[in-house]
């Protein structure tokens, strides 16, 4: 067989069920024989959204995700992606291809950069594969470094030459190639943690990525049950926790807020999450500095990277947690327990203050009511995807109002315009399940043909455009550090961005008005096709969220965007 055909069979050997990315003459090999052996090929208009789609299958099924670039510009236009899934740990093989060996530094086309010394720091593991007899035992290496450990994307990249080779094999591949087990908790540190935990009067839990896959977690609901521990989950990470359930207290900023008051936790096991930007860095303005922390990672390395852990555990979250419930004895169901309960899971239905602000501004809806009416329309157990910026902010506000089974959406790497090819990938996976985008103007505007992917491939996604005329965050940072007039290239036109999804075929329709939003979600759920609705909103109301990351006024030193305070030299 041509080596293209062995790497279609091994990766069908594999459980391989579909791949997201763009054609290449590169590739071809392989394409034709991945479509012979029943893998699914899905066509984007851009590498980088193929890897955000590969990523948002990865996080819907724990599985691997699998995306294909050609060599050249269809690898570096890839590298965004790359970046996405590596800061997020999300399973991932890209297979990319390179001029023939013997064509090396001779001007070849699409040869003149070294692409696995450039994939290298954003991958776990990159390879050039040199003969085509060892493709199985380098695919099967490459799927077991995505996904064990701390999972992660990992590049093979195929000179043209070897995939179109013949290569005769003594024997078969194999295809009984197992992963190993996930690692367990060493059982003295199981006790250490619920003898740290279950003396604590106001425990938590922040549930994250680690976590990823079929949702809810199972492990993770009997432990909170048990245990009788309210869950946050930090950032877009939702749908761990069953969204009607009475321990769910939703996202991480009602922990934030509990501390703000003095009420925050004094006790927090961190399981399949990170200290770091989502949950207030190092300043303890979510989880409390004097709060004593359980940590659970598989990487030995992030435990105590940014805080100290009073217990940490190397392990894998899910058997973590499971030992935990079978350590911990008799659920505390004490009135002290029961009101910190109350307190914890009620912070996210605290009424708003922007709730009797006007519902439009200047013309345009208030984004805070026109978001809330957006997500409210939504029927319960839909997979929201969200992009980042201030529309985060303002869907985080409304989310639990529309109880989806899980969100995913702009993580570390803070990359607007991801979230389109999450979508794919994540309708892609649950197909029967419907796939709800919201992103603002801005980041809509970087992958804005993937409506064409979306139409050609039958996939029913709505997107909710928050039309804001503006980079929000952006401009409205500007204004708190520079005056209220300040606008430096943070402004945007109008545009039509239900008309633009019309021209690619899907459904369109704009809405202005507060009344008409419900009816506008209703009619673009019901098409049954991709569909955009453009929601125009105003830009003239920031998100408190802008002012609390332009670092922390009044505190001395230099205040810079996104990060910890400038100290003075001196």
């Amino acid at each position: 067989m041509t080596g293209g055909e062995l790497l279609a069979t091994a990766l069908a050997a594999h459980g391989v069920e579909v791949a997201f990315g763009l054609h290449g003459g590169h590739l071809d090999a392989w394409l034709v024989a991945s479509r012979d052996r029943g893998i699914r090929l899905v066509d984007t208009r851009h590498e980088s959204a193929a890897v955000n789609a590969a990523d948002g299958y990865a996080r819907s099924t724990g599985r691997i995700g699998v995306a294909f670039a050609t060599a050249g510009a269809g690898f570096t236009n890839a590298l965004a992606g790359l970046g996405v899934s590596y800061a997020d740990r999300s399973p991932l093989l890209l297979i990319t291809s390179s001029p023939p060996q013997r064509e090396v530094e001779t001007n070849a086309l699409q040869g003149f950069i070294d692409q696995t010394a450039i994939a290298r720091p954003l991958t776990k593991w990159t390879h050039r594969v040199t003969a085509p007899s060892e493709i199985p035992r380098l695919v099967a290496l490459a799927l077991r470094t995505a996904l064990t450990g701390v999972p992660g994307p990992v590049v093979l990249d195929f000179p043209v030459d070897l995939l179109f080779a013949r290569v005769r094999l003594d024997s078969p591949p194999r295809s009984d190639v197992r992963l190993p087990y996930s690692p367990a908790p060493a059982p003295e540190a199981v006790d250490e943690a619920v003898e740290l935990l279950r003396s604590a009067r106001r425990p938590a839990v922040v549930a994250g990525g680690g976590l990823r896959g079929i949702a809810p977690s199972a492990a993770l609901a009997a432990f909170a049950e048990r245990a009788n521990v309210p869950v946050f989950h930090p950032g877009m990470i939702v749908g761990a926790m069953p969204a009607d359930h009475a321990l769910n207290a939703w996202a991480a900023r009602g922990m934030a807020a509990l501390t703000a008051e003095g009420r925050g936790p004094d006790a927090v096991l961190l399981v399949g999450a990170r200290f770091g930007f989502y949950l207030g860095g190092r300043g303890g303005g979510t989880v409390p500095l004097d709060a004593s922390v359980v940590h659970v990672d598989l990487d030995g390395a992030e435990i105590g990277r940014v805080r100290p852990a009073d217990v940490g555990i190397v392990a894998d979250a899910t058997r973590t947690l499971q030992a935990l419930t079978a350590a911990w004895g008799s659920t505390d169901e004490s009135p002290e327990r029961a009101a910190w309960v109350a307190a914890a899971t009620g912070v996210h239905a605290r009424p708003s203050p922007f709730a009797d602000e006007p519902e439009h501004v200047k013309g345009r809806l208030h984004p805070f009511h026109g978001v809330r009416a957006a997500v409210r329309a939504l029927d319960p157990g839909a997979t929201l995807v969200v992009d980042g910026g201030e529309i985060a902010a303002w869907v985080t506000m409304a989310m639990p109002e529309a109880k989806p089974r899980r969100a995913m959406g702009c993580g570390y790497m803070g990359h607007l315009g991801t979230t389109p090819g999450l979508a794919i990938g994540a309708q892609i996976a649950e197909p029967e399940r419907r796939v709800v985008l919201l992103i603002g103007d801005g980041g809509a505007g970087f992958h804005i043909q993937e409506f064409d992917t979306m139409v050609r491939h039958g996939l029913p996604i709505v997107t909710i455009v928050v039309n804001n005329e503006s980079w929000a965050m952006s401009l409205h940072g500007q204004q708190l550090m520079y005056g209220p007039e300040t606008e430096v290239i943070s402004g945007l036109s109008d545009t039509d961005f239900d008309r633009v999804a019309q021209g690619f075929g899907a459904f369109g329709v704009r809405v202005d008005t507060l009344a008409e939003v419900g009816r506008a979600v209703r009619a673009a759920l019901d098409h049954g096709g991709p569909a955009c609705v453009n929601l125009a909103v105003s830009g003239e109301v920031a998100h408190p969220v802008t002012a609390s990351m332009l670092g922390a006024p009044g505190q001395g030193g230099t205040v810079l965007p996104y990060y910890e305070n400038l100290k003075d030299s001196s």
